[in-house]
């Protein structure tokens, strides 16, 4: 039943694999008080492992206490941010979570007395159902030695660059988990009925995307829902001027095989919240069309022709007209600007201003909306997968232009020219 609340299975399944960082996994900003100082002694570097396997396998047990032993017990503000933490991940589908040291040392331990060292720690974690390959993130830890046994004391709050880290949602509250048709919720601070509606809006989403794309993909999606812009910045680990104004993103790893992780779909509960159903649903297919088509995306892949495919996935069939969704570029063609080029990968950025920002993706969705209306829909596809199977940018868009449309760049430019102004002149027509 779509939307249906679920608690996970208890399983706990062992054996996982490495692949790209996309969120990170369970830790915490606080530690111990106490003053003190490291000595120089070389860390136990297979008692360490011992005990992050020990911890890992509590968790997957739902065994609270094994998971808090592996915490200094003397980190009193720590240990309480961890309790929290196992218990917000009660429900969240976990088909294996592992720790591997990576190495000691390269950064300043947490102050607190017993023999502390510096460790940089691998997670994997998968969802079941979801996931063919772990999620991967780095923890920065403070581990402690006493009496012969090792713990996890700290975590840095920053990356080895600098930067914040990103905070996956079971760090920032318990995690309300639902279950549709194709679809997983995880949602924070939210109520259950709009995890719901979320839930059948990407369960909706997912045929639609289907038979956009007419191509392998895993046919289901992992929404995240936080509880406010702030926790969706924290989810991503950037500031929340990047995505304020945006209802939803998708993570992943461009060109991802099908042994990568499912791809992520962030919501922006203060964006998404202030869109009518439909807008709701075109924001939600137009993320699920990259979850899709993410094998067949690449560096080589432009930005207006991602975002492009995306918005024409997500607009089909919604009988929204021309002049609608393009509104910006209507405004400009009523002032006589049109654009010459198609845009850029800069246009997609905010440093232009919304403008900007909006006319890219409006050209780009208007140049696969005129390949599939000429073309046909099939070589929009095929065109899209020629690009991203190329290795580089340079030539990807001239050689796929040539090979699937028999059409050189400077023409396939002029005719777009001409088809934006004659559909934003047009009047009422349909996506």
């Amino acid at each position: 039943m779509a939307g249906q609340v679920t608690g996970a299975r208890r399983r706990a399944a062992r054996c996982v694999a490495l692949v790209v960082v996309l969120l990170s996994g369970p830790g915490a900003l606080a530690g111990c008080g106490s003053t003190g100082t490291t000595d120089s002694r070389a860390p136990d570097s297979r008692g360490i492992q011992r005990m992050l396997d020990r911890r890992a396998e509590a968790l997957l047990d739902r065994d609270g206490r094994g998971f808090l032993a592996s915490v200094d017990p003397r980190a009193t503000g720590y240990r309480a941010q961890q309790r929290k933490v196992f218990r917000n991940l009660a429900d969240v589908p976990l088909d294996g979570w592992r720790y591997r040291l990576v190495r000691t040392g390269g950064f300043r331990p947490a102050a607190g007395d017993g023999h502390r060292v510096a460790a940089e720690v691998r997670l994997d974690y998968r969802l079941e159902d979801y996931d063919t390959a772990p999620v991967e993130s780095v923890q920065r830890l403070t581990l402690t030695e006493r009496d012969g046994r090792w713990y996890v004391a700290a975590e840095d709050s920053r990356t080895a660059t600098g930067k914040l880290r990103a905070r996956p949602l079971w760090e920032q509250g318990d995690v309300t988990v639902v279950r549709g048709r194709s679809s997983l919720l995880l949602g924070v601070g939210q109520d259950e009925r709009l995890l719901r509606r979320v839930a059948r809006t990407a369960d909706g989403a997912v045929p639609a995307v289907d038979d956009a794309w007419r191509g392998r993909w895993a046919r289901r999606v992992v929404v995240l829902v936080p509880g406010s812009l702030k926790g969706m910045s924290a989810l991503l680990g950037a500031p929340a001027t990047a995505y304020r104004g945006i209802a939803a993103v998708t993570t992943g790893e461009a060109g991802g095989g099908r042994r990568a992780p499912a791809d992520r779909v962030v919501v922006n509960p203060d964006a998404y919240g202030l869109l009518g159903d439909t807008g709701q649903g075109v924001v939600i297919t137009h993320e699920t069309a990259h979850v899709a088509t993410r094998e067949g995306t690449s560096a080589a892949t432009p930005l207006w022709l991602s975002e492009g495919f995306a918005d024409w996935a997500g607009y089909r069939g919604t009988g929204r007209t021309v002049q609608e969704i393009a509104s910006e570029l209507s405004r400009d063609a009523a002032e006589g600007r049109l654009p010459r080029e198609l845009p850029g990968d800069d246009d997609f950025g905010f440093g232009g201003g919304d403008g900007r920002l909006a006319a890219a993706y409006e050209g780009g969705w208007l140049a696969c909306r005129m390949v599939a209306g000429q073309w046909g829909e099939e070589k929009l596809r095929q065109f899209y997968r020629a690009v991203g199977a190329q290795k580089t940018r340079q030539g990807a868009v001239e050689r796929a232009l040539h090979d699937v449309l028999g059409i050189g760049p400077e023409a396939f430019t002029a005719r777009w020219r001409v088809y934006v102004q004659k559909e934003l002149a047009a009047g009422g027509r349909t996506a």
